[in-house]
């Protein structure tokens, strides 16, 4: 589904402050996993995801989904297969416009930008049935502005609203790293049965290493850059938090 063959990213190339942040990474992810990065603070987990999105270009290497070379797609092109979850529950979502509007705006999200029909009561069944899956009662606040509710109440609905589009590959980038325990487990929850059910191909970036234990069924460890480590489903299965502690010399 996705391969990165030979891919190595330099920013300010040539400069006094040039940073090499991957360097020749090849990486296989068949459809249908879901696979978690962990790794140090500028080990190079938000670049391969920036890549793998289109937010960035690699300096050299190429990039594939299901054979096809995307590697010089940009990233709002790239949404006809990616859909992307951010640290930040601010982002993502029109604050000013209802959650009804939101979801309305996520469902267009790979389709011609043209006048279309506004909402009707199918659409809106469609998105108080999804949104009842939560089990946070905001099915009986559609009219409510995306911005009067809470940080895990948006990244909950930010969730939903990345796949009310068609997609193929999500990206989570730390989803919950700015989230309580409570709202935290509600959206990991909801991520790992969205993926479940769609069958689609995910990749979650996170710190929390309980986190990286429980969900997908494959680990990456990055450090440098490279990947260190590649844990299948099994292995993953037998490894312990004080083996992964280890890894970062805890």
């Amino acid at each position: 589904m996705i391969e990165l063959q030979h891919i190595s990213k330099v920013f300010h190339r040539g400069q006094v402050n040039e940073v090499t942040a991957l360097q020749q990474v090849d990486l296989q992810i068949a459809a249908g996993d879901f696979v978690v990065l962990v790794g140090a603070n500028g080990s190079g987990k938000t670049t391969l995801l920036n890549l793998i999105a289109g937010a960035i270009l690699p300096t050299e290497g190429k990039i594939f989904f299901n054979g096809e070379d995307v590697t010089t797609i940009p990233e709002h092109r790239r949404s006809r297969w990616v859909a992307r979850v951010f640290q930040n529950p601010l982002g993502g979502t029109a604050p000013d416009l209802s959650i009804l509007d939101n979801f309305r705006l996520a469902a267009l999200r790979t389709q011609p930008k043209r006048p279309v029909i506004g909402i009707n009561e199918t659409f809106r069944r469609e998105v108080r049935e999804r949104i009842a899956q939560l089990g946070m009662g905001l099915e009986n606040k559609l009219n409510q502005p995306m911005g009067a509710l809470s940080g895990g109440q948006r990244q909950a609905l930010t969730l939903l609203m990345s796949v009310m589009d068609h997609t193929d590959i999500l990206l989570l980038d730390e989803p919950t790293a700015a989230l309580d325990p409570r709202s935290a487990a509600v959206v990991m929850g909801t991520a790992q049965q969205i993926i479940q059910d769609l069958g689609l191909t995910a990749i979650l970036i996170t710190h929390n290493l309980r986190d990286s234990l429980q969900y997908g069924n494959r680990l990456l460890h990055m450090a440098d850059g490279q990947i260190m480590r590649d844990v299948n489903a099994i292995a993953k299965q037998k490894l312990t938090l004080g083996e992964m502690y280890a890894w970062f010399g805890a």
